[in-house]
């Protein structure tokens, strides 16, 4: 590979410059084509009444609400007529259904507002999230501002969508001009030249267009979220950066010793090189995981995250090289911190070194106390994620000067009324209309018993607390379909949250005269909370293995695998615990930004931040596992092994974690509230993997384990070594060890850091 690329390496940099030229033109209109949605699951029983409810009542969830203000008072003769006009105007508009207003109601209470000069005019736009998207642009500019002579404010989940897709390709520009230059100026502290910080900008700029160009492919068979583009670049920029900086460290500790450039490439692609590309297969698996869920938008940040980390990789492989080459000794052109030592007294990292290998030496000392210390305090942090609060995201999620935020905070000030919220309840094989009548009465009429239930709609009338409110009307009719009815049950409270889901919960238990499903909001946030439930079982087992998989074949350890595993759940179950605490409970608002605390958190959240951070921290456990092997093989001495592994890579892998949270930071100036906790999550997760999980209970778990670490069964060794990952330059120490009963590889030396423990 290395001779591949020393002799081919202005061809390379020339293929990789029309990369990134035709990459970044056919891929750059991507957004365009991304979608909104994706939180549905069609096979769900939500799903199925929403399809019902379209095909044969023509009806479902509005998602294009007006509310009509007028000093005069909505009763007032002037502003009833202009408002039953605009009703007409807008059941007339092509695409629109199920439109009902006020006045079109024979003035509802629940549609009227608490001071008497507000109503409500709510409509469904059909067809599917894009379909709604197209619909609602085209009509949106003839209902909003003043209309008819009324003041109309427009608001509903279709604008809601349409704000969440501009907001998010706004803030991508946003992040990116506020965060580079940020990057940039650490790039210099962590590169120490100016040359040398630029190469990994050229490695994620070819990765992200390469990425974003796939994502435009793939929206020619799929849908694919809008926020596939966030993974794209965020991640794109961090494990970029991640890359070249593990090789051009290790080209730099090769040149220090004395060797010329194609030399110090050959070694750096023998030993990183390989870690480089097994780190970007254990992200790979980790975020394939994804692809188990069914919901498009977690998929997306699967078809983003996979050919983001290859991608990275490969670049990092074959681009990062060949550009090396050509630099030769015009990496080090201008230096930014202090002059370049000499290659006799630069050991690899310097006074960073020292001071991870005395980190290493004590907690090595103290392996008990310090494990305790970090675990307790893991825990402590990660009990929150006890009280975790799913909800699906409204407009609640946008920041306040949206249109969608402003008008679901007056929507919220102004009426009582969940309208906008009610559950759909569909029987299904009944009789006709008149011999049905007695049944549909008495089921009504338990569902109006039920806690939280304002009010039943159906097609015998109005139902509350029990008993009939208001008797059927003509409009009643939109309830009824051949051998089939629906009711609607309007809640007291707020439908997405734990009264809503407890509703549907008790709508489904309860007894019903014909075949029943329910859907509704409230009905699709139980179901997907569900099925993502049954899904994470599979997730997390793939990833598991995956993971095993990977660290076995740098290893040949089982130990070492289990023990990642281990260590990774406990960092993550940190990490969620303090997003709960911060963004469920509150706690961070103001300090990453205005954010509505709606008591719950956006039930995509956990599980992206679980799947990313740990394919992340894999990524860092493969980084130092793989140096930690190489002392090993030279030394076959567990303590030292441990104490050099860490001196070598701590300060890399601090530095590269540090740049990845960086960019990740960069998400708080988002003003979607999912998007700041993704970033506060991982940037967490990196950081505290990096430091607390890599230099306190890494060594810890290590020298407590001693030449366990290294033990496999005769069978598994004997398969590591055909067909394992074995690195660097360094054959394997003559060991009895390797083929006694007890299969540990190798013993310790007495000169080790702690004595030969």
């Amino acid at each position: 590979m290395a001779r591949f690329v020393a002799g081919r390496s202005k061809l390379i940099l020339y293929l990789s410059g029309a990369l990134l030229v035709i990459a970044g033109a056919l891929g750059g209109g991507v957004i365009q084509k991304l979608s909104t949605g994706g939180f549905i699951d069609s096979s769900t029983e939500s799903a199925k009444t929403a399809a019902v409810m379209d095909e044969r009542f023509e009806a479902g969830a509005p998602n294009f609400t007006l509310v009509i203000t007028d000093d005069r008072g909505v009763d007032s003769p002037e502003v009833a007529s202009a408002g039953a006009r605009l009703t007409q105007r807008l059941a007339d508009e092509k695409g629109v259904e199920q439109v009902v207003s006020y006045w079109s109601s024979g003035k509802a209470e629940s549609l009227r507002g608490e001071d008497g000069d507000r109503a409500l005019l709510l409509a469904r736009i059909s067809g599917d999230e894009d379909a709604v998207q197209r619909t609602f642009e085209e009509i949106k500019p003839r209902y909003d501002g003043t209309v008819a002579g009324l003041d109309v404010s427009l608001g509903g989940t279709a604008l809601a969508n349409q704000e969440i897709t501009e907001t998010t390709e706004q803030d991508l520009l946003r992040i990116e001009m506020v965060t580079f230059p940020i990057l940039l100026v650490v790039m210099l502290f962590v590169f120490r030249t100016v040359v040398a910080a630029l190469a990994p900008l050229m490695v994620s700029a070819l990765t992200i267009v390469s990425v974003l160009f796939t994502l435009r492919v793939l929206t020619l068979f799929m849908d694919v979220s809008v926020l596939a583009t966030n993974v794209a670049t965020g991640l794109g920029l961090g494990l970029a950066i991640d890359y070249s900086l593990i090789f051009i460290r290790r080209y730099r500790e090769q040149l220090a010793t004395g060797a010329d450039t194609d030399a110090a490439l050959a070694t750096s692609l023998r030993t990183v090189g390989r870690t480089v590309l097994f780190s970007a297969v254990t992200v790979a698996l980790a975020l394939a995981a994804l692809l188990v869920f069914p919901f498009y938008f977690l998929r997306s940040f699967a078809y983003a995250g996979i050919p983001t980390a290859l991608f990275a990789a490969i670049i990092s492989v074959t681009v990062l090289p060949a550009l090396l080459k050509v630099l030769g000794p015009r990496i080090e052109k201008g230096r930014v911190l202090g002059r370049k030592r000499k290659a006799a007294a630069a050991p690899p990292g310097g006074e960073s070194a020292a001071f991870w290998h005395r980190l290493a030496v004590t907690v090595m000392r103290f392996p008990l106390p310090v494990a305790g210390a970090v675990i307790a305090l893991l825990l402590l942090l990660g009990a929150p994620f006890l009280d975790l609060r799913m909800s699906l995201q409204d407009e609640r999620v946008l920041p306040a000067e949206t249109q969608s935020r402003q008008f679901g905070d007056d929507f919220r000030e102004h009426f009582e009324s969940q309208e906008t919220q009610a559950l759909n309840v569909v029987l299904s094989d009944t009789p006709g209309r008149g011999e049905r009548n007695g049944q549909v009465t008495s089921y009504a009429e338990r569902l109006s018993r039920l806690d939280n239930v304002a009010r039943v709609d159906t097609e015998v009338g109005s139902f509350t607390d029990g008993g009939r409110s208001d008797p059927p009307t003509p409009r009643s009719s939109r309830f009824t379909a051949e051998h089939s009815t629906y009711l609607s049950v309007v809640p007291h409270s707020q439908s997405l949250s734990e009264k809503g889901r407890e509703l549907v919960a008790d709508i489904r238990a309860a007894s019903a005269p014909y075949p029943v499903r329910v859907g509704g909001p409230a009905a699709e946030l139980t179901d997907s909370i569900g099925a993502m439930n049954d899904r994470l079982p599979l997730a997390i087992g793939l990833i598991a293995v995956s993971s095993f998989i990977v660290l076995f074949l740098f290893t040949g350890s089982l130990l070492l695998p289990f023990k990642a595993l281990i260590l990774n759940t406990l960092s993550l179950s940190a990490t969620l615990g303090v997003l709960v605490w911060g963004f469920q409970d509150g706690h961070l608002e103001g300090v990453v930004g205005e954010f509505v605390t709606t008591d719950s958190i956006t039930w995509t959240v956990p599980v992206l931040l679980f799947c990313i951070a740990f394919g992340l921290s894999m990524d860092y456990e493969v980084f130092l596992l793989s140096r930690i092997k190489e002392e090993y093989d030279k030394t076959r001495d567990n303590t030292l092994s441990v104490a050099r592994g860490l001196a070598r890579t701590g300060s890399m892998i601090t530095s590269a974690a540090v740049l990845i949270a960086i960019v990740f930071l960069g998400f708080i100036i988002s003003g979607i509230v999912y998007l700041k906790a993704i970033g506060i999550g991982l940037a967490l997760a990196v950081l505290m993997d990096a430091t607390l999980v890599r230099g306190t209970l890494v060594p810890a778990f290590m020298q407590l384990m001693g030449r366990g670490n290294w033990w496999a069964p005769k069978p598994l060794r004997a398969l590591h070594r055909k067909v394992g990952l074995h690195e660097g330059e360094a054959h394997p120490a003559p060991s009895s060890a390797d083929d006694g009963p007890s299969g540990l590889a190798g013993s310790q030396r007495e000169d080790s850091p702690v004595g030969g423990r």
